[in-house]
């Protein structure tokens, strides 16, 4: 078992180990070189995209010491009384750096009262205090806010990064994670990349082997089983609708989350396609697939011969897997998409 949380161990500590926000470092870093420093950022993005990270990384990049940084979350600290004692502290003078930064998380949770207390201080912030505000709804901040803010945008991890960090820190703990185990739990992760290093502790902490392998992650995380996956594609392929919603139903009555079934499906059907139009690309796909499933693809593409596994189709699945949230029946979507695409309505 880990002691430490592996999102708390590996959390990036310098610009060089953020992932995925190059475009946020690049400003964050001339800002500081040149000593152009706002008085108040936005941070914007979905949850474990590293913003507060790299809240810290600044203040830290700018000299500010523990003593004068100050971490407050928004979810718990809501009210106008919160606000106002903020407003007494920001005028006292840094304990022993320049600055005194304020990060202020989950930021669109304050009050009304409390945006407007807040918004005066912004208005006429003292010269030593910065204010990083960090939210993961950007429309539940006020425009008044905004307007006073350098605003920043965090992205999604993308499959690729995401995979190549689980990657490099399973091998850092003494593990192996192969490609196929990487991308499922980057897919899990969704963009996260605080969830996808959670997903990867829960692996680390009960598997019984130092080589982790893609059915290690879906017995362990309970992800839908590759063969579940395979099934309902060479369903498709055989235009076999009974077989396709007996694969549905299994994944069902395994009581499964519907939507990411549906987003591996969708995932893999993509990856036959590109096989069918650009077979070259099979060494580069080679990494983010088990051996047997590539050539279930392979197989898969050779005997569609009446060109069932095409864009057509993946564009179907598409379309439903939008309608997937709002489906009281969650199987449903994925149902009547494979009745569309093999034209038995």
């Amino acid at each position: 078992m880990h002691d430490l949380a592996l999102y708390r161990k590996y959390r990036p500590k310098s610009f060089n180990e953020v992932l995925g926000q190059d475009h946020i470092v690049r400003i964050l870093e001339s800002s500081v070189e040149t000593n152009k420093v706002s008085h108040a950022y936005l941070f914007v993005g979905s949850r474990g995209t590293g913003k507060t990270s790299v809240a810290r990384i600044f203040a830290s990049s700018i000299g500010v010491s523990a003593n004068d940084l100050y971490e407050i979350d928004a979810a718990s600290n809501r009210g106008i009384e919160d606000i106002k004692e903020l407003r007494e502290g920001v005028r006292v003078l840094p304990f022993d750096s320049k600055y005194k930064v304020y990060i202020i998380d989950e930021v669109h949770m304050l009050s009304k009262d409390a945006w407007g207390a807040l918004l005066k201080t912004l208005e006429e912030p003292p010269k030593h205090v910065i204010f990083i505000l960090a939210t993961t709804e950007f429309h539940k901040v006020p425009e008044t806010i905004i307007s006073r803010c350098q605003v920043f945008t965090f992205k999604k991890a993308s499959n690729n990064v995401s995979k190549k960090m689980l990657i490099d820190v399973a091998k850092k703990e003494g593990f192996d994670l192969d490609g196929g185990s990487a991308e499922l739990l980057a897919i899990l992760a969704d963009g996260s990349f605080r969830d996808g290093l959670g997903e990867l502790q829960k692996v680390l902490n009960f598997s019984k082997a130092k080589k982790i392998k893609r059915e290690d992650v879906e017995k362990i995380t309970g992800a839908p089983k590759t063969t579940l996956v395979n099934d309902f594609i060479s369903a498709i392929a055989e235009k076999n609708i009974e077989k396709g919603i007996k694969a549905v139903q299994t994944a069902s009555f395994e009581n499964l989350d519907m939507r990411l079934y549906f987003k591996l499906i969708i995932i893999k059907f993509r990856m036959a396609i590109i096989l069918r139009y650009a077979p070259k690309l099979k060494d580069e796909m080679a990494g983010d697939l088990l051996e047997s499933d590539l050539e279930f693809l392979q197989a898969l593409v050779k005997e569609d011969r009446e060109g069932v596994l095409r864009s057509p189709a993946l564009a179907v699945l598409l379309e439903a897997y939008q309608d997937i949230e709002n489906a009281f029946i969650a199987e449903l979507p994925l149902e009547l998409a494979l009745i569309r695409i093999l034209n038995k309505e």
